[in-house]
Formats: C-alpha cells, sequence, structure tokens
C-alpha cells in the first residue's frame, strides 16, 4: 500500500495536484505541471530521506498511484513528527488516507522510537479531519493561523497519537 514514489508517478501527481479541492487545502503551485512533479519525486522527497526528518511514500490502490504521505519534522531527540496526506480524487471516499496513516504513524512510533505523531489540518478540510479520526488520532484542540492555503492564513485542527495509544 505504501513505497517510495517514482518517476512513472509523475503524471498522476499532475492530475492529483491540479485538482481544485486538492489546491484548496495545500499551498501547491498553481499551475502545478510536469517539472513541479518530477522534481519533487526526484530531488524534495528524495532529500527528505537523507536528511532524517522524514519519509514520503506513494499510497496505491489495487496497483494504482492513489496519494501521497510523508513524515515531517522529525525531532529524534524529543521522539515527535507529522504526517501530511492527500488522495487523488479518483481515489477519495475509499478510506486511504486514514489507513495510510495510521500504517505510517504506527510504524514511526513502534519501529522508530517515536512518542508522539501529530495531524494537523485545516479546519474547514473535513475529508482530513476524518482520515486522522480514522486512523485513530486523537482532536486535541485548534490552532489559530498556525498553516496557509492560497487564500492566506488558516487555522489547523491538530489530532495525535502516542505510544500510549497503540
Amino acid at each position: 500500500m505504501l513505497r517510495a514514489p517514482g518517476v512513472g508517478d509523475v503524471p498522476d501527481i499532475v492530475r492529483a495536484c491540479r485538482d481544485p479541492l486538492t489546491q484548496q487545502w495545500l499551498p501547491l503551485p498553481n499551475p502545478y505541471d510536469e517539472s513541479h512533479a518530477f522534481g519533487f519525486v526526484t530531488e524534495q522527497a528524495r532529500a527528505v530521506w537523507r536528511s532524517g526528518f522524514g519519509i514520503v511514500r506513494a499510497i496505491e490502490r489495487d496497483g494504482e498511484f492513489a496519494g501521497m504521505i510523508d513524515l515531517k519534522k522529525t525531532d529524534w531527540r524529543g521522539g515527535t513528527t507529522e504526517i501530511g496526506y492527500w488522495v487523488s480524487p479518483d481515489h477519495r471516499g475509499h478510506g486511504l488516507a486514514g489507513r495510510a496513516a495510521r500504517l505510517l504513524g504506527d510504524w514511526a512510533i513502534r519501529e522508530q522510537g517515536m512518542e508522539r505523531v501529530e495531524i494537523r489540518s485545516a479546519t474547514g478540510n473535513l475529508g482530513s479531519q476524518k482520515a486522522a479520526l480514522a486512523a485513530g488520532y486523537r482532536q486535541e484542540g485548534v490552532l489559530r493561523s498556525a498553516g496557509y492555503t492560497h487564500t492566506g492564513r488558516v487555522d489547523l485542527v491538530i489530532f495525535g497519537k502516542t505510544s500510549a495509544d497503540l
């Protein structure tokens, strides 16, 4: 279900990142083109891994590219990290983000020694919030003006999972 993204994913990434709903919630380039996706797969995703502060994975459903998920802002000393995700329009509504967030977050806690994993979602992004809850994260509160989209600053709902939750 989760794998390293590759150059073969570029057309699917472009399609998904041009989707109005994806664009609404993520601060992506607009218009999003092949050079953005190619750079993401060949440079940015690999740099995140090499830095030691995260990992980027493609989400698959029935052998098809279905979205992206990542660990980011990993603090090894503090034992914390954050998950971000998006799902391609044609794969939404199947619980993929929730399953992927559970899988990656639980791996971070059990296998990588993280004490806490967070998911942050814009207050209006109900699909993302539903996925976080489905993945077993607890809603903890709202961080005012803590994120941004193309329309400006947004409040973020914060969800958390700790080692005690497993």
